[in-house]
């Protein structure tokens, strides 16, 4: 039985990638690597698991993981399923995990800041937190979102009436994902996409002009020389081709000390 992925066609297999690779030996948004915690991972926490996809997958790399979940649908074979609420504090030890697996979750809850402050404390120094969300960054969001409203992936009001665990309620920017993760002790290590559908391509006539509008805005309305460079870096990030065109948006950071 082939377990549902439950998410964008090959999410699992660019965030399975970004968790069994070394942190420290590739280059993200002009930086040099880091040379942090190069081994394979031994212990992930996958949450939200839904089915179980991914913890299947990383089990038959002999990989120990604890699947997570609000409840229980797990149809892969584990014995170690713990029912989280990733809105509250996660039911682990701190410095437990040498990585952390979240797909397609973090647009979910209301805490993500909470949220990514509870993967920092139960993840090592120098873990890895591998995420993937909706891309609401692309032209192609914001196309929709400058005509309707509403980003991709969300294209209709939520029903208010009957809110409920798989609405997105937290659809996050690239710029707000890096804000979250560098303001609560992650540092990321590679920006990536799912794939990148021949819609999105439609707009790529845009993208110069994204550029610029966004180098000037960043350039006029921060005078601070430090938040300048910094800018520049969350730039390059912002109008790489994974944010710019990608369908879902993966990230993978790592806790610094």
């Amino acid at each position: 039985m082939t377990i549902p992925e439950n998410t964008s066609k090959n999410t699992h297999n660019v965030a399975a990638r970004l968790l069994l690779e070394c942190t420290g030996c590739r280059p993200v948004e002009g930086r040099a690597p880091s040379g942090g915690n190069s081994g394979r991972p031994s212990r992930i926490l996958d949450i939200p698991c839904g089915a179980g996809a991914l913890t299947e997958r990383l089990s038959l790399q002999g990989i120990e993981v604890w699947p997570a979940d609000i409840r229980n649908i797990l149809q892969a074979e584990s014995e170690r399923f713990i029912a989280a609420d990733m809105n509250e504090k996660l039911p682990f030890d701190n410095n437990f995990f040498d990585a952390v697996a979240c797909i397609d979750g973090i647009e979910h809850i209301e805490r993500p800041f909470d949220f990514v402050g509870e993967c920092r404390r139960v993840l090592k120094t120098g873990g890895r937190l591998v995420l993937s969300t909706p891309n609401i960054s692309s032209l192609r969001s914001r196309a929709r979102w400058f005509l309707t409203g509403h980003h991709n992936k969300c294209k209709t009001p939520l029903d208010e009436i009957n809110p409920g665990p798989l609405h997105h309620i937290s659809m996050i920017s690239f710029p707000e994902l890096r804000y979250m993760l560098h303001s609560r002790g992650f540092r990321i290590t590679r920006v990536a996409a799912n794939r990148i559908k021949p819609a999105a391509l439609v707009y790529a006539p845009l993208a110069p002009f994204a550029w610029m509008a966004t180098a000037i805005s960043y350039e006029r309305n921060e005078k601070d020389p430090a938040k300048k460079k910094r800018n520049r870096e969350i730039l390059c990030g912002a109008c790489s081709r994974a944010v710019l065109f990608g369908e879902t948006l993966i990230i993978a950071a790592e806790k610094t000390g």
